[in-house]
């Protein structure tokens, strides 16, 4: 169509000139003494114009002439830059490839020639960045090869070239990679400095975030890391069920650190109401606090919430939750003494007679009322929780207890009998 209308126009043209040609009469009259020339005035306008159009090409090609120097200096630079984006995607080839002698090679190699460029005079916009992932990219290889004076040197000048306007963009992926070989060199008190360091946004990004929690795990610093993953979490950077796990796992590992029960009451009071209420951080905080010697009341407290599910159906815990439950409320009992908080005996028996079939409630009860100084029915809720106890931990501690009672009251050869079944499945647990 367009060609076309080109045609029309043409034609049209040619149309008017011939009419305008035909029927123009004039002249032009040069006088040059003693001559005279008449010259059609068509000619002299067909003159005209070839001698624009020739003057026009004239300039034309003189523009081109002189325009030669600096479109052979511009295709000199895109080659050069053809080249040095080749030998970075060789480097960065190389490097997924696991051959970081090459990529070192490549990385060196777009170096050497952006510095030429650079001394020829040549100016182009993408050159300081591209300097800061070449040198990056040397680093890792470096790295990679437990060089580490080589790493060091090329870290040090990408992270100088990264602090350039030209170069913006850059420096948090510098500072990241510096967290990251800090965390691989074992060295946690370096990549906290480098944490530091960061900007705020990019602290709050998931992969910084991932290598804070490292980080804090490695320099030992439980808090830190329990924050880290909270955040983590909340991000969604963990599914649930792996998230809860972390938390959970992060939270245990805090309280195992406390040597003072003062010291474990603080650990206890940061972690969030949700973290306090999963059984095994409950059941550890307490148990720590037991042994610590701490108040026994502040550990049955510290457990009230887990009791609270194992006697509610609709959440209940898991057999494994509910012995390490049994055996610390052992323990706070023994601990107690006398002093055997009679609240918790209620809870004990309500729940026992709720369930008349749980063995281990029942054997929970008899431990009660033993400290109670209930030594008959002890004796008696025991013995009908003997049989029915899988638990080997407190099957054996059964039989320890009928032994207690039985020389308590001066039957020597029942005690015997007790203590050798309880030995018994002592040595079949070890087996």
């Amino acid at each position: 169509m367009r060609l076309t209308l080109w045609f029309l126009g043409l034609f049209g043209i040619a149309v008017a000139l011939a009419l305008f040609a035909s029927t123009n009469p004039g002249t032009v009259t040069v006088f040059w003494p003693p001559y005279r020339v008449d010259v059609s005035l068509n000619l002299v306008i067909l003159a005209l114009m070839l001698v624009f159009g020739l003057v026009h090409m004239a300039l034309k090609g003189l523009s081109a002439l002189f325009a030669m120097p600096g479109q052979a200096r511009s295709w000199r630079l895109r080659y050069q830059e053809r080249l040095m984006h080749s030998a970075l995607l060789d480097a960065l080839s190389h490097m997924v490839a696991g051959r970081f002698i090459r990529a070192r090679k490549g990385a060196e190699l777009v170096l050497a020639r952006e510095a030429a460029i650079t001394r020829g005079g040549e100016v182009w916009p993408d050159a300081a960045r591209l300097r800061v992932l070449a040198h990056l990219l040397a680093a890792e290889s470096a790295q990679a090869l437990q060089d580490k004076k080589g790493r060091e040197v090329h870290f040090q000048q990408a992270l100088a070239e990264s602090a350039s306007a030209e170069a913006s963009g850059t420096r948090d992926g510098v500072q990241l990679r510096a967290v990251r070989w800090s965390l691989e060199d074992r060295d946690p008190g370096a990549a906290l400095n480098w944490l530091a360091q960061l900007p705020s946004g990019v602290a709050r990004r998931t992969v910084a975030l991932r290598l804070r929690l490292k980080v804090a795990r490695l320099a030992g610093q439980n808090d830190l890391a329990l924050e880290t993953a909270r955040l983590l979490a909340k991000h969604k950077a963990f599914s649930e069920g792996a998230a809860q796990s972390l938390v959970r796992a992060l939270a245990l590992e805090y309280i195992q650190t406390a040597q003072e029960p003062d010291r474990l009451i603080q650990i206890w009071t940061r972690l969030e109401a949700a973290e306090r209420a999963v059984p095994e951080v409950a059941t550890s905080a307490a148990g720590r606090l037991l042994r610590l010697g701490g108040d026994v009341r502040q550990a049955f407290d510290w457990l009230l919430p887990v009791w609270e599910r194992l006697v509610n159906p609709a959440q209940g815990v898991s057999q494994e939750q509910k012995i390490v439950l049994i055996r610390i409320l052992e323990n706070g009992f023994s601990a107690a003494g006398a002093g055997v908080d009679t609240l918790w005996l209620s809870r004990i028996e309500r729940a026992q007679q709720a369930a008349p079939g749980d063995a281990s409630l029942q054997y929970l009860a008899g431990v009660a009322c033993l400290h109670l100084q209930l030594w008959g029915k002890a004796q008696q809720l025991i013995r009908q929780a003997l049989p029915r106890l899988e638990d080997t931990g407190l099957l054996t501690r059964a039989w320890q207890v009928l032994a207690e009672l039985a020389q308590r009251q001066g039957d020597e050869p029942q005690a015997m009998a007790a203590w050798k079944s309880a030995a018994q499945v002592s040595a079949r647990r070890k087996i």
